[in-house]
């Protein structure tokens, strides 16, 4: 069993920044991918972005490359979604995800998402225009 708790949302202005992060219990932290995940009011939950189980390999949908970052402290099994350049946009629920079956990145980007088996409670993130 795994546990994930996020936190670091809010309610921030265009152009500004925000870094979300999620602490996991349970599991042996470094040995699976981990990713975030966004919903937006009257859409469906869509990918963001994912990173490997030791890190070195990241992922990132089109709409946030160049300005957010994934990243995990395996020692402290936390990840973190650092967000700049903060767009209307982005407003949604961002949740972290964990997807045991895999260390890879690309795995649990490509996994249907009622295939991942832990997530978090979610975190609102609003951006005001």
């Amino acid at each position: 069993q795994v546990q994930l708790v996020e936190s670091g949302g809010g309610l921030v202005q265009t152009g500004g920044s925000l870094r979300l992060s999620c602490v996991a219990s349970g599991g042996t932290f470094s040995s699976y991918a981990m990713g975030w995940f966004r919903q937006a009011p009257g859409k469906e939950r869509e990918f963001v972005a994912s990173i490997s189980g030791q890190g070195a390999v990241t992922y990132y949908t089109d709409a946030v490359k160049g300005r957010f970052i994934i990243s995990r402290d395996n020692a402290k099994t936390t990840l973190y979604l650092q967000m700049n350049s903060l767009k209307p946009e982005d407003s949604a629920v961002y949740y972290c995800a964990a997807d045991l079956r895999t260390a890879q990145a690309m795995g649990i980007k490509r996994r249907p998402q009622y295939e991942i088996a832990y997530w978090g409670q979610g975190t609102q993130v609003t951006v005001s225009s």
